[in-house]
Formats: structure tokens, C-alpha cells, sequence
């Protein structure tokens, strides 16, 4: 099955290898020069017209306008070829004023662990996965705010009306409020269909037309992705958004935020092979020696160890980076939290540790997750704890990671925010935050009633935690945590988790919480089913 996977992801790979969105720094008198650049900013202004994203007005007084420019991309096609130019308009949202030209801003977006939980959902149940992608979204979002911007650069209408101003209509890209405002659209609109929003994450909608058919979406932004076995409900769906928003249907599941996706009838896999070479690429490391680790587990980073960096954002940018690389490698998690941690102020040593990590993903960068059906639904945890594992402070670090029907859908590896008194404290304190979890995973999987939710497994290898846990009784050792305690004895009183004893070495949460060897690093890959890809069969 594996070797089913490789296959399908080295002709995946091939397509995308060369794909990339080039970013062009050119000025707009530069881009009306050139036929192709001229044309997709032609394009550009009709859709803005047709979406009735302005009307020309005279500036009121007391009024102020927000600037405006061009954007240029080359978008780039799974063959490699040049697939389009692309030119945006985007309005200089950072001249807004607070109160004046917007108010609130937030709009969600699909929790990453929802992702993958959905991914999981699909490969036990072997349906289809669709892709949507909607047009210039953010021009069908209404604009409640009065806002002002002035016209754009090399379309300023002639005559008299070159001293009107834009009153935007429609929630153009760059404004503060825009995300919020194409959100409220489309949920408005994917309710109209008889979409039910999920309370655990507002980004996931599901119907249940009847107790065997069901359909699921998910939405980051502007990509869509949908599954169920309601085929015609799902055809339906389809016709629905394609009559309220310009929306082009992509067909099968194959690359979704930076995420390569291949599906077969065994399971899906997905990875971020191309991600971790364009990072390797920009940083010149395509050339290093690998490595089988990515920290050395007898060094220990402090801060101001070393000589301060000269370029700080490079080190930052770079880190960022490596944080959503994260979303497809567990194996990285607790070395990338650990350079996370000297952000303000990097130094050399600092440095050094995020180039052993480069070397690490260069000696597979093609390592991902499997999603398969094991023929079981159970949810189990495993947590743990490093106790005062941090030199500086000695702060613990938490670490779990959530299995669904034997795949890997959530983890976390985290400093915890006080210093622990005890192993046992630490522990518990990782106990409450994988309970925090399992508690939104059951609600999200009881929401779209996928299978029967039976007690979920809290596994943990301490068994002064574990003693706590199940004892009602509190004393001096265990009152600084009290909260904690009442929180994790009620999810066991009510039988929605049951504790459970492992041994260290079965401890499959121990790869988020400190450095380990690579035989350890390579059994708990095995374990949570993370592989190369691409490695030979």
C-alpha cells in the first residue's frame, strides 16, 4: 500500500516540483508597457466593475481616502509552464483608522487539526474529495463602513470625474474588515443550501438529509473542499455556489494550502515535499549533508548564547516557515517550538540549531502522514511532560498527540507557562491541555455524527498523574493545581475519558517534548504512521 502511495506521489510530485508563485516588483507604468501585464489588469477592472465594487463620488468633507495599488504574480501550472499573469488591486488597508474605516476584523479559518481530522474521516470511509476555488472572493463580501479609496493607478477616469474618489461597495483585498466581511457572505450563502456551521469550528458546515447520507465542507478563506456520500446532494452544492459566486471546480483533492494530497483506495497521504524544498531552495541548503536528527539531544539553547545574528528577520522568516511545515511533520514539532522561543533576540547557537533541522528535512523531505482505515473509530491520547526541561527557567514542556481511528489528526508540543513544582504537577498540566483537546474533537466528530463516539483514552506514563487524576481527595501537593484536577476528574467522572497506564518506551507523545535519538525518533514515526513518501520502496 505504501509503495501504491509512493508511486501516486512521485507523479504528484513531478507535476509540482517547478510549481511556484513568483512575485513581480514592477511598477504599474512598467506593467501597462507590456501586452500580457496590461491585459490581466484589464481583466482585473472589468471583474472589479462587474462586481459593483465602487461607484465615483466626490470626497466628502471631514472624509479621508485609502490609497490603493497593483499586485503582480505569474502564476505558475502544474506542468511547470507559465499558467496566467495575475494582477490584483489592493487597497493600503494599513491607512485605516480604527472606529472610522472599520471595526471588528476577525474572520475564521479551518483549524489545521480540523483539516486532517476530515482527511482521516475520509479515508475510513473511502469517499470522494472535491475542490473549489472562488473567484476574487473578498469583491463578494457587502462593505457595512463607510470607506473612501482613491482610483487606481493608471485607471483614473478622464475629464471631471479624475478628482472623484472610489466608494467602495464590496469588501476589496487589503482592507482590515475584508476577510470578515466574505466570510459573513459565504456563510450566509452555504446556510441558504441547508448547511449546518459547526460550533467547534466555524469553518466546517455539514448536512444530514437523512440518517445515511451526509454531506461535509471545509473552508480556509477562499479553498473548498467537500466530501459525504450524498453524490447528488454534493452536485447540488456545487450548482449553488456556482450560481452566487464565480467559482471554478478543480476536481479531485491534489494540493490544498501547501499540502500535497494523494488518495488512493488504501488511504490518502499527504505531505509537504515541495514546501520543504522551496524552503532548502531559498536558504541554499539543497547541497547540505543530511542528518538523522534534527536537535542534538546533549544540547541545551539558552538565550544570548553566542553572538547576536546581524540579520534577526532572516532567522524569523525562517522559523515561520518551519512552523507550517510542522502541519504535515509531527517528527519536527518540539525542535521547531524550541528555536520559536528566541524570536526577540537570536544568537549563532541559535542559528546552528535551525540548520540542523534543514538538514534533518533534507534527508526526507518528502515525509507525511498516512491516513488509512484500521477498521476502529477510538480516540486516544498520549501525553506527557519534560519536567523543568528548560535551562533558562525552568519551565516544562507539554506534548500530545490525538489518534482517531489509528491516525494521527492533532499535536502539540508547548512550554508550559509557570514552572512546575513536581514531575507529577507538570504531567497533569499536560493531562488538562490534552483534555482540552479531546474535548473539542468529540464535540467537532458528535457535531457531524461521524461514527460512535465511544470513552476516549488519556494515556499518560506517570503514575503520580494518573493517581491524582483518579483521586478525589486534594492536599498541599496538589492545591496550586486544582483547577486543572476539577477539570480532568469531571471529563472522567462523566465517562467521557478514561485514564491509562503505558510504559516510557510505548510513550508515543515523548517526540514533542524533548530531543530524542533517531532509532527512538523513527519508532514513534512508525507508530503514528509518519513515512517518507518517497523513500524507495
Amino acid at each position: 500500500m505504501i509503495y501504491v502511495m509512493r508511486r501516486t506521489l512521485l507523479l504528484l510530485r513531478t507535476c509540482l516540483l517547478l510549481a511556484n508563485r513568483l512575485h513581480c516588483k514592477k511598477t504599474t507604468g512598467e506593467a501597462l508597457s507590456h501586452s500580457g501585464w496590461r491585459q490581466t489588469m484589464v481583466d482585473e477592472m472589468s471583474a472589479l466593475h462587474k462586481s459593483g465594487t465602487w461607484e465615483l463620488v466626490s470626497l466628502p468633507a471631514g472624509k479621508s481616502t485609502v490609497g490603493c495599488r497593483w499586485v503582480y504574480a505569474v502564476k505558475i501550472g502544474p506542468d511547470g509552464q507559465v499558467d496566467r499573469l495575475k494582477a490584483r488591486l489592493v487597497a493600503k488597508g494599513y491607512t485605516q483608522i480604527f472606529g472610522l474605516d472599520y471595526s471588528d476584523t476577525f474572520a475564521p479559518v479551518a483549524k489545521i487539526a480540523s483539516v486532517r481530522l476530515f482527511l482521516s474521516m475520509v479515508a475510513v470511509r473511502h469517499w470522494p474529495l472535491h475542490q473549489l476555488d472562488i473567484k476574487n472572493a473578498f469583491l463578494h463580501g457587502d462593505l457595512a463602513e463607510e470607506v473612501y479609496m482613491e482610483q487606481p493607478p493608471g485607471f483614473v477616469a478622464q475629464g471631471e470625474s479624475s478628482s472623484l474618489v472610489c466608494r467602495l461597495r464590496r469588501s476589496l483585498y487589503g482592507l482590515k474588515q475584508s476577510p470578515r466581511a466574505w466570510f459573513g457572505k459565504f456563510s450566509t450563502v452555504i446556510q441558504e443550501f441547508g448547511m449546518t456551521r459547526s460550533g467547534a469550528d466555524h469553518s466546517v458546515f455539514y448536512r444530514h438529509s437523512a440518517p445515511s447520507r451526509c454531506i461535509y465542507l471545509v473552508v480556509y478563506v477562499d479553498d473548498i473542499v467537500i466530501t459525504g456520500n450524498d453524490q447528488d446532494g454534493i452536485t447540488d452544492l456545487k450548482q449553488h455556489l456556482f450560481k452566487h459566486f464565480q467559482t471554478k471546480d478543480l476536481g479531485r483533492l491534489k494540493y490544498f494550502l501547501g499540502i500535497e494530497v494523494a488518495q488512493s483506495k488504501s488511504g490518502i497521504v499527504i505531505s509537504q515535499r515541495k514546501y520543504a524544498l522551496d524552503i532548502l531552495e531559498e536558504t541554499g541548503m539543497m547541497g547540505c549533508r543530511p542528518i538523522d536528527t534534527p536537535m542534538d539531544p546533549n544540547v541545551k539553547l539558552l538565550p544570548g548564547q553566542g553572538e547576536p545574528l546581524s540579520n534577526p528577520e532572516r532567522y524569523r522568516r525562517l522559523v515561520r516557515k518551519l512552523n507550517y511545515l510542522t502541519v504535515t511533520r509531527p517528527d519536527i514539532s518540539f525542535p521547531v517550538s524550541v528555536v520559536n522561543q528566541f524570536m526577540t533576540s537570536p544568537c549563532d547557537s541559535h542559528w546552528e540549531a535551525v540548520v540542523r533541522i534543514l538538514r534533518y528535512i533534507k534527508s526526507a523531505p518528502g515525509k507525511g502522514l498516512l491516513f488509512e482505515d484500521q477498521g476502529h473509530e477510538h480516540i486516544i491520547a498520549y501525553t506527557d511532560a519534560d519536567w523543568a526541561g528548560s535551562p533558562s527557567d525552568r519551565r516544562s514542556t507539554s506534548g500530545y498527540c490525538v489518534l482517531v481511528g489509528g491516525n494521527l489528526v492533532s499535536w502539540k508540543s508547548k512550554k508550559q507557562n509557570v514552572v512546575a513544582r513536581s514531575s507529577a504537577e507538570s504531567e497533569y498540566r499536560a493531562m488538562a491541555t490534552t483534555t482540552c483537546e479531546l474535548v473539542w474533537i468529540k464535540q467537532l466528530l458528535g457535531e457531524l455524527k461521524f461514527g460512535k463516539i465511544d470513552q476516549m483514552e488519556l494515556v499518560c506514563d506517570n503514575q503520580a498523574a494518573l493517581h491524582i487524576a483518579s483521586n478525589p481527595v486534594f492536599h498541599e501537593r496538589t492545591k496550586h493545581i486544582e483547577i486543572d484536577c476539577h477539570f480532568v476528574r469531571e471529563k472522567i467522572l462523566s465517562g467521557d475519558i478514561v485514564t491509562k497506564f503505558v510504559k516510557s518506551n510505548d510513550q508515543l507523545a515523548d517526540i514533542f517534548t524533548k530531543s530524542l535519538t533517531c532509532p527512538r525518533i523513527n519508532y514513534i514515526c512508525n507508530k503514528v504512521g509518519t513515512y517518507d513518501l518517497y523513500a524507495p520502496a
